[in-house]
């Protein structure tokens, strides 16, 4: 039965060329969905999935007391992997085309304002070290092109194309897109690259743009807490890398961009995604749930909480 689910993920990377974080979660919920067709000895092979064992597997999350949109997740994975199996012919009819998934209050996204966008962007000047070049261009390049944080660690030094001032970010055939670049961000990545990275260890040595203190490819949750520390220093709360990405797309339709422009800018395979954004855009043209900061500068507390970082063990790097 591994051998199936094996086969499946595969086929989501190579053939329908899912990101490894996306694999990931798809590998993890079915894992999970294998562990208990397997524990109770439910079925001895796929052959034997039927329609109660689903419901039973449904009942058994709701039972863990899941949020539902983690079940629904779940829920579509599982019958995802359904699917597959009918189109192998291991299932003569898919007993998940009446399996119901919990429903899931709209997906909201949340944006802070301009100006702790603004407030956020400057706070890494204050420290003028290598590390804060490269966060201060980090910021300045998620907000600028809205792409997402797995996307932006990804980049490589080769992908900033400085003569058209644009990004290549992607890096698949069916998903590579060029994206435009401010000159604001264009300054503080150039900065980086020709003052910061440079004074970075294995800058010599690595195609990654953004490092970390030992040297290596920054990860997601290494840029997650470096946010949180300027977040916290400008006392902006609840904030992660997404809500950057949020905060993009929110600004820029407030301020007339064209939906279609940004569905292209932020790799939105349907527009209906792009569109979620217009919901808390009011009739003025303003986001009227947009958070903004207290006001609180947290004078000390910066340095502080990037050295913290700094002393993470490697895994949060």
């Amino acid at each position: 039965m591994e051998q199936q689910v094996a086969r499946f993920l595969e086929q989501l990377e190579t053939e329908r060329g899912f990101s490894n974080n996306t694999i990931s979660a798809y590998r993890n919920d079915l894992r999970q969905f294998l562990s208990f067709m397997e524990s109770g000895r439910v079925i001895q092979s796929w052959q034997e999935l039927g329609e109660g064992q689903l419901t039973s597997y449904v009942l058994h999350l709701r039972e863990r007391e899941y949020a539902r949109s983690t079940i629904a997740r779940k829920v579509a994975a599982v019958k995802s992997f359904c699917h597959f199996l009918v189109r192998e012919g291991v299932l003569r009819a898919d007993p998940s085309d009446n399996l119901a998934s919990p429903r899931v209050d709209k997906f909201a996204p949340k944006a802070i304002s301009e100006e702790s966008v603004r407030l956020l962007l400057a706070k890494p000047e204050e420290l003028g070290t290598p590390e804060a070049m490269r966060d201060k261009a980090m910021l300045e390049t998620l907000y600028a092109t809205g792409m997402r944080v797995s996307e932006l660690t990804a980049l490589d030094v080769a992908d900033f194309d400085l003569a058209q001032s644009e990004i290549i970010c992607g890096k698949r055939p069916d998903r590579e897109r060029r994206i435009p670049v401010c000159d604001t961000a264009v300054h503080a990545l150039t900065k980086y690259l020709t003052e910061g990275r440079p004074h970075l260890r294995g800058a010599a040595n690595v195609s990654a743009l953004f490092l970390n203190h030992r040297g290596n490819r920054l990860t997601r949750q290494g840029f997650w807490l470096i946010l949180k520390a300027y977040a916290d220093a400008c006392g902006i709360a609840d904030i992660t890398p997404h809500t950057i990405r949020h905060s993009f797309a929110v600004h820029k339709l407030a301020n007339g961009s064209e939906i279609r422009d940004i569905q292209q800018i932020m790799g939105h395979m349907s527009l209906s995604t792009t569109q979620v954004y217009q919901q808390v855009i009011g009739k003025d043209g303003r986001d009227p749930s947009i958070a903004n900061h207290d006001g609180l500068d947290k004078d000390g507390v910066l340095v502080e909480e990037l050295e913290r970082v700094r002393e993470r063990p490697s895994t949060t790097d």
